[in-house]
């Protein structure tokens, strides 16, 4: 899966990307349908105490997969965003196991 990483306003540090990475990685073994993970970083209003934000689109084939939580630190709303995603993939395969065990009933 390929992984872009955009930060806005400001330069990321190889830690963060580093630490993003293995994050997604977790994301990646849960659906193996991604195809491409897209994840911006950006600082919002400076009123806000929590204006880190984290936004991450997960592609895969049908509808995207998105999240966007904010933080005091951008490890902690990449961290909540994953910990998102991961409820997103699980309540989506369970979906689709659920549809393909359903016997269709046929009236007699």
């Amino acid at each position: 899966m390929d992984i872009i990483i955009q930060s806005l306003g400001f330069k990321t540090s190889d830690h963060l990307e580093d630490f993003i990475r293995e994050k997604l990685d977790k994301v990646v073994l849960e659906s193996d349908k991604a195809i491409r993970g897209n994840v911006t970083l950006y600082a919002g209003s400076a009123s806000n105490p929590n204006n880190n934000v984290c936004e991450i689109r997960i592609e895969v084939p049908g509808n995207d997969h998105f999240v966007k939580k904010s933080s005091d630190m951008f490890e902690k709303a990449i961290t909540e965003c994953i910990e998102a995603l991961q409820q997103i993939i699980r309540k989506t395969r369970d979906k689709q196991i659920s549809n393909r065990h359903v016997e269709p009933e046929f009236p007699e």
